[in-house]
This record gives C-alpha cells, sequence and structure tokens, in this order.
C-alpha cells in the first residue's frame, strides 16, 4: 500500500475522514468509461501515443504530465493548435504547467468551467473521476460541433444540446410585442363611467 502512496507525488496515505472522503472520490471513477477515453485518445492521437497499463493509475500516469492531453486538444482544432509546446518532462512544475496549457485550451474550445478538473484532480490523483468528466465533456463538444476533425465512434459520447440562435427583424420584433399585446387584452376607452363604489357619502 506505501507504494501507492509513492506514486502519487510522495503523498501520505489518507486516514480516518479523508480517507472515507478519498473512497468517495474513487468509487465515481468509470473503469468502463476509461476504456472509450483510452480508444478514443489513441484513436484521436494517432500511433505517436502509447497505451497506459489499465486501471486507475496507469490512466493517471498516461496524462499526468500533460502531454498526451496537448496532443488531443491539438487534433481537434483545424487551424492554429493552442498549444504551442509539447514537450514531455520529469518536473513537477513542467508537467503542471503542460496540464494547464491542456485546461485553457479546452475551455477556449467550448468546455465550461463546471466539467473542468483542477491540475491537481489529475497530478496528484485526487479526483480522477473529475478528469474523465472533463474529457468527456471534450469528446461530446467534439461531436457536437462536427468539424471533422472527431475521430472514434459517435456514439461514445452524447451530443450536446446546441443553443438555437434566431435572428429577428425589427418588423418581426413589433409584430411580436402587438400579439403580446392583443393577448393581455386592452384598456383602450376604457373609463370608470357608471361604476359606482359602496354607498355616496351622507351631507347633512
Amino acid at each position: 500500500m506505501a507504494a501507492k502512496g509513492v506514486g502519487m507525488a510522495n503523498k501520505g496515505q489518507a486516514f480516518g475522514m479523508s480517507r472515507q472522503v478519498q473512497d468517495k472520490i474513487d468509487s465515481k471513477y468509470d473503469t468502463e468509461l476509461e476504456q472509450i477515453l483510452v480508444e478514443w485518445i489513441s484513436r484521436q492521437c494517432g500511433s505517436g501515443v502509447a497505451r497506459p497499463e489499465a486501471g486507475k493509475m496507469g490512466f493517471q500516469a498516461w496524462l499526468k504530465d500533460g502531454c498526451v492531453l496537448s496532443e488531443l486538444i491539438n487534433s481537434l482544432f483545424t487551424g492554429d493548435k493552442p498549444v504551442k509546446k509539447i514537450q514531455g518532462s520529469s518536473m513537477a512544475f513542467k508537467q503542471m504547467e503542460q496540464i494547464s496549457q491542456f485546461l485553457n485550451a479546452a475551455e477556449k474550445y467550448g468546455v465550461t468551467k463546471t466539467d473542468m478538473f483542477q491540475t491537481v484532480d489529475l497530478w496528484e490523483a485526487k479526483d480522477l473521476a473529475a478528469v474523465q468528466r472533463t474529457l468527456s465533456a471534450l469528446g461530446s463538444l467534439a461531436i457536437t460541433k462536427d468539424e471533422g476533425t472527431y475521430n472514434g465512434d459517435p456514439n461514445w459520447f452524447f451530443k450536446k444540446a446546441q443553443e438555437n440562435k434566431r435572428d429577428f427583424s425589427d418588423e418581426q420584433i413589433k409584430a411580436g410585442k402587438n400579439v403580446i399585446g392583443l393577448q393581455m387584452g386592452s384598456n383602450k376607452g376604457a373609463s370608470q363611467e357608471g361604476m359606482s363604489y359602496g354607498r355616496p357619502r351622507q351631507i347633512m
């Protein structure tokens, strides 16, 4: 068990409450989704990217230096690639910097902040389920955008609902306001004539 602690950025084992929290986070990790993500990333990045060892820690070790992630996000952009420099390094801060470049590019691509993992979630293996969530959101976006860059089975990720933007002319907007006005009814020509409220005051 100590070896696992060493593999996770020299973090000591968690005990008590923090152990329970970590176990709960770990239970959200999806091994089936891992297989889909590995298959997709391998296809998306091509033969230049080796496959990881099966299992959560193999998945983490594969993505930890940020290089595979950077190759992945670059493969989804048609024009200028967002991550200009992809360079493997054994230095912690360089690996974290590479992961941050991926996260910035993923946000630029359209992944929402709520779907984004934090660098430590991956680098320290704090929440690999969050990493899976980000990569799934990225896959869904790639299918939805349909720019010809997605390389995988379209059934691996769900297609996101796209915003249905409509452009209305000024005339259409004015006509719409009239319709709303008529639905609410009109008070034109209304007066209080003929209306009485209670008994008139008696003047003695």
